[in-house]
């Protein structure tokens, strides 16, 4: 099977999905990781946060810890927008690599690049049979993520507590608290599929 991750950001994908495709990667399936912007910011007071080179090393970083491929779009971040030049980029790697499964942002995430994003993978996705959207920050919309769809990450959570500890500059940013939510998350979505731990998704559909 051929699965592409798609996130806005380097650490998107990591908090999202990278249990779900740590087991893709196990049961020898090919994974790529695609992230769209160089990932790089500033802080309202025009201090750098994170810059591009940091922000690709720590992507590296825990690709090679999830064992899929990575591919950096080039876009500039927080300025992604549903336009010619995204969706063409997201169709020729989707029609290139015969894409089978493509785990994705949720639509309706807070997130500008989240959602931007999100609406191009549907669109170059249309042909694709199977597309699960994730969740990848604790920020609520007007129309909460309710998983319907989850895979267990038992087996792989501490691959996943890995990959996010790898982008050290964000996790330093948020004081450690992602391990705390994201693992609370994989309770709670365990508890609700009768498994230890589970990433759960919104799923756009599941052709066999």
């Amino acid at each position: 099977m051929n699965v592409l991750a798609i996130g806005a950001h380097f650490d998107d994908i990591e908090l999202g999905c990278s249990g779900s495709l740590k087991k893709h990667v196990e049961r020898g399936d090919n994974v790529i990781i695609y992230v769209a912007t160089t990932s790089g910011f500033v802080s309202p007071g025009q201090v750098t946060v994170r810059s591009n080179e940091t922000a690709m090393e720590e992507g590296k970083a825990a690709a090679a810890l999830i064992g899929g491929r990575l591919i950096c779009g080039g876009f500039e971040t927080l300025k992604l927008e549903f336009e010619d030049s995204l969706n063409a980029q997201l169709v020729h790697l989707i029609e290139n690599e015969k894409i089978d499964l493509i785990y994705t942002h949720y639509r309706d995430d807070v997130h500008h690049d989240h959602a931007a994003l999100a609406k191009a993978s549907l669109h170059a996705g249309r042909h694709v049979p199977r597309i699960l959207m994730y969740r990848s920050n604790w920020y609520q919309s007007d129309i909460p993520f309710t998983p319907d769809f989850y895979q267990d990450i038992t087996d792989t959570w501490e691959t996943k507590e890995a990959v996010i500890r790898a982008h050290r500059s964000e996790y330093e940013r948020v004081g450690g608290k992602w391990i705390d939510y994201f693992n609370a998350d994989a309770e709670k979505n365990g508890f609700a599929c009768g498994v230890g731990l589970a990433e759960g998704f919104r799923c756009v559909k599941w052709l066999a």
